[in-house]
């Protein structure tokens, strides 16, 4: 009789083994972070995207910004391009799907914003055609992927790439990192002056 592993204790595991690997990435959110700052304090703007569970990543991080992480501060320019849901279904039925990010990057990206696209495999068709698009128009393009190598890390100007096997490990450091990114950010506007109790 072979012994099997609960599946919570699988996936505990999984995550415990990627988090002693993952402190390249944290490094990397909170470089971020700080660049960041500068440019969304100097009237830029950011945009991000993402498929399925990873376009709740990019709409939980441009909620951040434009809300706030922990402490009050001024609003700042983010739009989750996956959250434009009449754009996405007009593209989607006259374009075509491996369009549904890039036309939007064309038409509110501005060159030194930046764009942040988060995938957990590094291949989705729509989000290297936004990379493409987004480099094109002067973008800084920032991924958030899982293993190298993958097309997007590739793509981008720099990449997150998350050492983990599971899409569910990967989504789950991609949120510890989005908001390493975020405490980064606010301690580069001010934001972080916090009473801790």
């Amino acid at each position: 009789m072979t012994f099997r592993e609960p599946s919570h204790q699988g996936h505990v595991r999984r995550l415990e083994s990627a988090i002693a690997r993952f402190g390249p990435c944290a490094d990397i959110a909170d470089t971020w972070g700080r660049n960041l700052a500068g440019v969304l304090t100097t009237d830029g703007r950011l945009l991000a995207a993402g498929n399925g569970g990873s376009a709740a990543q990019a709409q939980h991080l441009t909620a951040e910004l434009v809300g706030r992480f922990r402490n009050d501060r001024p609003p700042f320019s983010a739009i989750c391009l996956s959250a434009e849901t009449s754009s996405l279904t007009a593209i989607a039925n006259d374009y075509s799907v491996e369009e549904l990010f890039a036309r939007q990057v064309q038409a509110h990206g501005r060159q030194g914003d930046v764009l942040v696209l988060l995938s957990t495999s590094g291949r989705s068709a729509n989000l290297l055609a936004a990379a493409r698009r987004g480099r094109a128009s002067g973008l800084t393009v920032w991924a958030f992927t899982g293993p190298e190598p993958n097309p997007l890390a590739e793509l981008a100007d720099e990449a997150l790439c998350v050492p983990a096997p599971t899409t569910a490990t990967v989504q789950e450091l991609h949120l510890v990192a989005l908001h390493i990114m975020c405490a980064s950010f606010d301690a580069k506007v001010g934001a972080d002056l916090e009473v801790v109790t």
